[in-house]
């Protein structure tokens, strides 16, 4: 019987997540309840507290399951595509946001303003993104490699830019999807962005300044 409760548990908590990500974008981040989310999902509060102690503990779960998904979705498309499509592959892909997606800025918006005011909250999104980023600089590392170019930017800022273009513009194409539409932004500047923050891979590094010698 317990080996059937532990190959159940992952189902179950991925149903969880689905329905709290859905409940969350439809009723706000703090109003949902714990009751809203096990009826979406169909299940008892037993089995939620079987996975999650509290609401914020699903919700720290769901931000780590959503990390998770994109940077796997986007290391799938840079070992997939040939080396100059590589970019454009996976800006592609974030300029297609599906339902998932749109209900995930709604939920992941609305915990960014929390934290603000929550020096908590703050800590926990500080933490996640942490984790997102050093993810971020391993498929940057990835892509220049790919590209025969050698970044000239320190990759954790390099992606932190990268981020806030992405989120700035997807938050501009919802409100204004005619005048923006998705990715428009993204494939205008950031392919422009990595090659000026790199150099050909080939090309030596500088000789340091000798000690007393005047050019």
């Amino acid at each position: 019987m317990r080996k059937a409760v532990t190959r159940r548990r992952p189902r179950t908590q991925a149903r969880l997540l689905e329905a709290a990500l859905r409940v969350f974008a439809d009723r706000g981040l703090y109003a949902a309840t714990i009751e809203d989310i096990c009826n979406e999902a169909g299940f008892t509060r037993g089995a939620f507290y079987s996975n999650f102690r509290t609401k914020d503990e699903l919700f720290v779960a769901l931000f780590d399951h959503h990390g998770q998904r994109l940077i796997e979705r986007m290391e799938a498309l840079v070992d997939e595509a040939e080396a100059a499509e590589a970019v454009d592959r996976v800006l592609a892909y974030l300029s297609d946001p599906d339902e998932y997606e749109r209900r995930w800025f709604l939920v992941s918006s609305e915990f960014t303003l929390y934290a603000i005011r929550n020096r908590q909250a703050a800590e926990v999104l500080a933490e996640h993104d942490r984790l997102l980023r050093e993810a971020l600089v391993r498929l940057l590392e990835k892509v220049f490699a790919r590209l025969g170019r050698r970044p000239t930017a320190d990759l954790d800022e390099l992606a932190r830019l990268l981020v806030a273009i992405a989120e700035g513009a997807t938050a501009q194409s919802y409100v204004e999807p005619v005048a923006l539409p998705h990715g428009r932004l993204h494939r205008t500047f950031i392919p422009g962005l990595l090659h000026a923050f790199s150099t050909p891979a080939s090309d030596a590094e500088p000789l340091p300044a000798q000690p007393g010698r005047s050019g």
